[in-house]
């Protein structure tokens, strides 16, 4: 089983445009979203909801007031200022669990916490596996870790050879998580300075985990120059730039109505169909 990890160095690139156009093109494969903290692949691929789970993250504090003495200990030990006359302000507390260990009185209490959830759905395209973070919760590393166990057990339960994943922008804690084991990383780049700049630093850290990598250039014909400039900085670092797709508005009509533009009339639809070929022939599928 192979599996490609579709990733950018910042948002609006057109990454999850392109992931959704590949999972059009490829065949018996799953396909997630781990970009949890935004997820919005499902709004290409019209997903019939299959199951609904419930994600548990880092527990909460509490304090037993019928418990505490209010000796104020806890709130003393406190780093982040969360414990004000024996209440835990949820925003604040890191979870730590200083206050919990160091209560004389065992005042403080662990409870569960419902941080998200995450699906299993069918599309005309390939099952489906993505998630939701609830507000203002963490451990999204932890929830795209989760959505990728559970495409690889749909996956062979199915007998499924090929995983294709949209995962999240930047060079945080869920892009590591969602490229741990990857067959190939395809970093989508428009021809921007910032752009330019955040794509340098994801090529550091693919190279730091020994990721497989290679690039595609969307929107290549907006900035011809700085176009240039991204294939010469990847041939310095011997990645190898795999595609380049052109700007087309269709991809925004493809987008407002809710489907992969591989499916529209576009000037993208061969470059797209070029870069899965060269994916393809990189993977051996």
């Amino acid at each position: 089983m192979k599996e490609i990890t579709i990733i950018s160095g910042k948002g609006g690139t057109g990454k999850t445009s392109i992931a959704a156009s590949i999972a059009v093109l490829a065949d018996k494969h799953v396909i997630t979203d781990c970009d949890v903290d935004a997820a919005n692949l499902h709004l290409l691929l019209d997903p019939i909801l299959e199951t609904k789970n419930n994600f548990w993250g880092m527990p909460r504090v509490e304090v037993d007031a019928a418990k505490c003495t209010a000796c104020g200990l806890c709130e003393e030990l406190c780093n982040y200022g969360a414990i004000k006359s024996g209440k835990v302000d949820e925003l604040l507390c890191e979870g730590c669990l200083v206050c919990y260990h160091a209560c004389p009185e065992g005042a403080v209490r662990m409870v569960e916490n419902l941080a998200g959830h995450w699906f299993t759905c069918s599309t005309k395209f390939g099952p489906f596996v993505h998630a939701r973070l609830g507000i203002a919760q963490d451990n999204s590393g932890k929830l795209v870790a989760e959505v990728r166990k559970q495409a690889r057990v749909l996956a062979e339960r199915e007998g499924k050879e090929l995983i294709i994943t949209d995962g999240p922008p930047g060079i945080g804690c869920p892009v590591i998580a969602s490229l741990g084991g990857t067959d190939l990383a395809l970093v989508v780049v428009e021809p921007s300075l910032s752009s330019m700049h955040d794509l340098s630093r994801v090529l550091d850290l693919t190279k730091h985990f020994g990721v497989k990598t290679a690039v595609c250039i969307n929107k290549w014909d907006i900035n011809p120059e700085n176009t240039r400039q991204v294939e010469e900085m990847c041939r310095e670092v011997n990645v190898p730039v795999m595609g380049r797709v052109s700007y087309d508005p269709a991809v925004i009509a493809a987008a407002m109505k809710g489907k992969p533009v591989i499916q529209m009339v576009s000037t993208v639809v061969d470059d797209i169909i070029a870069l899965w070929h060269c994916m393809q022939e990189e993977l051996g599928i």
